[in-house]
C-alpha cells in the first residue's frame, strides 16, 4: 500500500463523488458531494482531501482548522470521514484520522476533535479504538469526542 493523501481537483473532484458508503452507514455521515460544497463555503478553514491507495480513491477526509473559532470542538479536527464502502476495513480510514492529527500537529493544536451520532452501524467504536475520548459535549444530538496529541 502506498497511502497519501491528495487535493481536489476538477481531474479528480468525480471520483471523490462516486464514494459511497454502505448503505447501513449512510445516516451517520453526509456524502462527499455535500461536503465539497460545505468546503467551498468554508474555503478558509476546510481541509478536504481524497484518499488514495497508489493512485486509486478509497476514501475522503475533511478536517477543520479554525483556531479562533468560538466553538472549541471547531478548532481542529475532522469534520467527514467517508471510506468506500468496499474499501473498509483495510487501514483506510485510521490512516485519515493519522493524517489529520499530522496536519493538526504541523499547524501548532494539542487536539483533534471529531462528532458523531450514537447507534447501530455507526463511527463511534471506531473513534474510541482510535483514542478519541468524549468530551460529555454533545451538540445537535452528536457525541463530541477529541484526541490529545
Amino acid at each position: 500500500m502506498a497511502l497519501r493523501l491528495a487535493e481536489l481537483t476538477p481531474d479528480n473532484v468525480r471520483s471523490a463523488c462516486r464514494i459511497d458508503v454502505k448503505p447501513e452507514q449512510q445516516k451517520f455521515v453526509a456524502p462527499v458531494v455535500k461536503s465539497i460544497a460545505e468546503a467551498y463555503v468554508h474555503f478558509d478553514t476546510a481541509w478536504p482531501r481524497l484518499i488514495l491507495d497508489d493512485d486509486r480513491v478509497v476514501g475522503f477526509v475533511m478536517g477543520n482548522f479554525d483556531p479562533e473559532s468560538e466553538i472549541d470542538a471547531f478548532r481542529a479536527g475532522i469534520w467527514r470521514l467517508n471510506i468506500a464502502a468496499d474499501e473498509q476495513r483495510q487501514g483506510y480510514g485510521r490512516f485519515a484520522v493519522e493524517a489529520i492529527a499530522a496536519e493538526a500537529r504541523r499547524r501548532g493544536h494539542k487536539r483533534i476533535t471529531v462528532l458523531w451520532v450514537q447507534g447501530d452501524g455507526g463511527p463511534e467504536g471506531f473513534y474510541l479504538r482510535l483514542g478519541f475520548t468524549p468530551t460529555g459535549e454533545v451538540m445537535g444530538g452528536e457525541i463530541v469526542g477529541e484526541l490529545m496529541l
